[in-house]
């Protein structure tokens, strides 16, 4: 086995990755899977474990949380003796698991963003979930939610914009949480020791 890092990564969250590990001091080679793999969560995991078996010398760490999987992920990483980064979603590695969990308190019907879902969200909200050619699906979509929490990674203008306008055109109300990269680094720290 090698003494290099290969992270197997959600391509939605890649970018941020290689900024926290380059802020640690860490190098790492990180290997993005497709984002698009969470509109179909129970592929995720043959994804991770056929880009592992590709690479049987390296360390590896898996760059997703559970992401849908319902622990299968979680299953079949631990038969191979692989680690994960913590938690259930991105956004819980963005927030943190305790600033998370209060964001979410405060409000149970709450829609996520994140800076790639931002940047991405026609493509995969809007179009994705035919609201581009069924707009009347929008309330049986979002009818439960009362709010878009934008989780963002940087601090934009044109970024709070876009999120105030997908927040309109979903009917929610919109609130800015500017993460950073500190929650996700510190994770990050724990599993590069």
């Amino acid at each position: 086995m090698s003494g290099r890092l290969r992270v197997i990564a959600c391509g939605a969250i890649a970018p941020e990755l290689k900024q926290a590990y380059a802020a640690l001091g860490v190098e790492v080679v990180i290997e993005p899977l497709p984002a698009p793999l969470h509109n179909t969560p129970e592929r995720i995991t043959a994804a991770v474990l056929d880009r592992i078996a590709a690479h049987p010398h390296d360390r590896i760490l898996v760059g997703y949380a559970d992401c849908g999987t319902g622990g299968r992920l979680d299953a079949a990483l631990a038969e191979l003796g692989v680690e994960r980064l913590p938690g259930a979603h991105c956004y819980e590695l963005f927030a943190g698991s305790q600033d998370f969990a209060a964001i979410q308190a405060a409000e149970p019907g709450t829609f996520y963003l994140t800076d790639f879902l931002l940047r991405n969200f026609d493509l995969l909200v809007w179009r994705g979930l035919g609201l581009d050619r069924h707009p009347e699906l929008r309330d049986t979509y979002f009818g439960n939610y009362r709010r878009l929490v934008l989780l963002s990674q940087r601090v934009d203008a044109a970024d709070l914009a876009a999120g105030r306008s997908a927040a309109e055109r979903l009917g929610l109300a919109f609130e800015h949480v500017h993460t950073g990269l500190v929650p996700l680094t510190i994770t990050l720290s724990a599993s590069a020791a």
